[in-house]
């Protein structure tokens, strides 16, 4: 709990305004600019945790990605647009509704929680090892069109909302990749739409490749595979 406590506070602190492309207001507004409640964020993130893991780690198959780490004012939006029907999630969202896990202060809670669990030292991964052809292809397209938002090493930009797609299943990002390219994602970044509009499917399988296998730093990721989430015991 000290280490929640200590960490939710450094991510507060980081918490940024609404930007253009999203606009913010409503529930992200106000979860943005209240205080977790650590005693409430574990019993929140139970809801989740039946889909997304009680370690926060999802599933290699994409089925569910993986939230540990994700920043707080990420999951916010995301949380916020579902709910808002901003962004289609129907698996998701009647887990993501007030009735089952609050209102705006529900959504700081669990996103604070999700921030600071450590991630899962091994991630789904596409199939070109470093080294082939196509693992340097899929790294050349990443600096041509995506470092400038994600970051040479994917953690994003909190305060542009831009995700963390380090250590992101492959298949999870490859379904939302392609969903953003072919305007299925209602939500995502019009610069994004943008840049990616002509990729072919395999430029995309290559990219995501690489993203998926950009390395995460130790400190991120639990100590092993088999890594329990202690509040879950």
């Amino acid at each position: 709990m000290i280490r929640l406590l200590l960490t939710i506070t450094i991510v507060l602190a980081m918490v940024p305004a609404a930007f253009a492309w999203n606009e913010g207001g409503g529930e992200q507004e106000e979860a943005l600019n209240l205080v977790p409640d650590l005693e409430n964020a574990i019993e929140v993130y139970e809801v989740c945790a039946a889909c997304h893991l009680t370690e926060g780690w999802g599933t290699k198959d994409g089925t569910f990605p993986q939230l540990a780490g994700q920043h707080m004012a990420i999951a916010i939006k995301q949380l916020s647009d579902i709910r808002a029907l901003n962004r289609d999630n129907p698996t998701m969202y009647p887990f993501a509704l007030p009735e089952a896990i609050g209102g705006p202060q529900a959504l700081v809670d669990v996103s604070a929680y999700i921030a600071q669990l450590p991630m899962n030292p091994d991630n789904g991964k596409g199939e070109w090892a470093e080294g082939t052809p196509q693992f340097e292809q899929g790294k050349k397209l990443y600096i041509d069109n995506c470092v400038q938002c994600h970051g040479e090493t994917g953690r994003g930009d909190v305060e542009k909302f831009y995700p963390l797609i380090q250590g992101q299943h492959y298949l999870s990002m490859l379904r939302q990749f392609e969903w953003i390219r072919d305007g299925k994602r209602r939500n995502a970044n019009p610069d994004m739409v943008k840049q990616i509009a002509e990729f072919s499917d395999l430029d995309m399988k290559k990219v995501v490749n690489y993203v998926s296998r950009i390395p995460v730093p130790a400190e991120l990721l639990a100590p092993s595979v088999d890594y329990l989430n202690p509040d879950f015991d």
